[in-house]
């Protein structure tokens, strides 16, 4: 489902969100060229941590991706923007890239959302999708989380905010995650 269409992940933590992503991202970097696919998470260790499990998971060169941070020097991501085609980044950097035209939101093809019940209110996971899709209509969003909401209203905001059209949610007692917790 998240291949074809903009999807929320809700999976306990140990079960699986790391590997979908990491499936989705290898297929879109094998129908793609030249395309570009960013991993979003909200903290530097987590995007650290995002890219030792991605590349354990998943046959994507590791010459094709790059980690930016706001640690990095402008001119030196905007030369990474140029070279590699998978990112790993916070949506802040993201967002500051984007709006100074370091990064060409035409080109971004997915965005996978780690975390992704942070994105409500003017949080930098909402502002990059808003952005984007002044620019682009035809890119994916994959978000992941363990506890999307507390409330149906919070769920929902978060669904508003990524522009989610799909979700698959289970907690521990669903039926089908019960045998592996």
């Amino acid at each position: 489902q998240g291949l074809f269409n903009n999807m929320l992940v809700a999976l306990p933590t140990g079960l699986g969100k790391t590997f979908i992503a990491a499936t989705i991202m290898l297929n879109y970097f094998r129908w793609t060229k030249d395309a570009k696919i960013v991993f979003m998470a909200p903290t530097k260790p987590l995007v650290s941590q995002q890219v030792d499990a991605c590349f354990n998971i998943a046959g994507i060169p590791r010459s094709a991706t790059t980690m930016l941070t706001g640690e990095i020097l402008p001119a030196v991501r905007e030369e990474e923007w140029q070279k590699k085609r998978v990112f790993f980044m916070t949506p802040q950097t993201l967002d500051n890239d984007l709006r100074t035209g370091i990064a060409d939101p035409k080109k971004i093809v997915l965005l996978v959302v780690d975390e992704a019940h942070r994105a409500t209110g003017n949080y930098s996971y909402v502002k990059v999708v808003s952005l984007m899709r002044r620019y682009s209509k035809s890119f994916r969003v994959l978000a992941l989380t363990a506890t999307p909401g507390a409330s149906v209203e919070a769920v929902q905001e978060v669904i508003d905010g990524l522009e989610i059209s799909k979700f698959e949610i289970r907690t521990e007692d669903s039926m089908d995650i019960q045998q592996f917790t």
